[in-house]
């Protein structure tokens, strides 16, 4: 009987020294993928057009939700212009979980950029861009369950009047930071 018990506390402590190895996030099984999306300044385009981003459903109508992480617009100070994006916080809409989304410049070029960092993103002021720049982008915590954002890259292509062209890559796998395509590695 000391034997079985012995053995039964062995099994449950092996078990346990390995459970305390995992974060609990599940192994990816979703292709990070690259895509060319649009977005109309928030003043100046007609209210139909999509002016925010979000990581899982790419363009979205701000009149139509705020489940977004940053939104477009042009500012105009006297006779200058600057085009920017805004985080949801910047535009009065904070997180109701712990991290607000957020925008990082990266001086790396898109396809360099390649991990995303857990911190030191701009969260809640305007952020100006231009052509050639590149962001990683934070979202806000979608996947509940495990209170993690999902991530994303982003590079400014062009510029078309009141609208912005960009180059994304986005990752839907809850808490990978791994921002190249394909699969990511677990």
């Amino acid at each position: 009987m000391a034997t079985f018990i012995h053995r039964f506390c062995l099994a449950a402590f092996a078990l346990l020294a390995g459970c305390s190895d995992s974060t609990g996030i599940p192994d990816p099984t979703l292709s990070n993928t690259i895509e060319n999306l649009t977005l109309g300044a928030l003043v100046g385009t007609p209210i139909s057009t999509a002016s925010a981003f979000n990581i899982s459903s790419g363009v979205v109508r701000t009149d139509q939700t705020v489940e977004f992480e940053f939104a477009f617009n042009i500012v105009v100070t006297g006779a200058d212009s600057q085009r920017v994006f805004l985080p949801r916080a910047a535009l009065g809409l904070p997180a109701i979980t712990t991290a607000d989304p957020g925008l990082q410049r990266r001086t790396e070029s898109f396809d360099n950029v390649v991990l995303a960092e857990s911190n030191g993103y701009v969260t809640d002021q305007p952020v100006p861009i231009g052509i050639g720049e590149v962001f990683v982008v934070r979202s806000r915590v979608v996947c509940t369950a495990l209170g993690v954002p999902l991530y994303a890259k982003v590079e400014i292509l062009s510029f078309d009047g009141g609208f912005v062209t960009l180059k994304v890559l986005t990752n839907e796998n809850c808490g990978s930071k791994n921002l190249a395509p394909g699969i990511p590695p677990s």
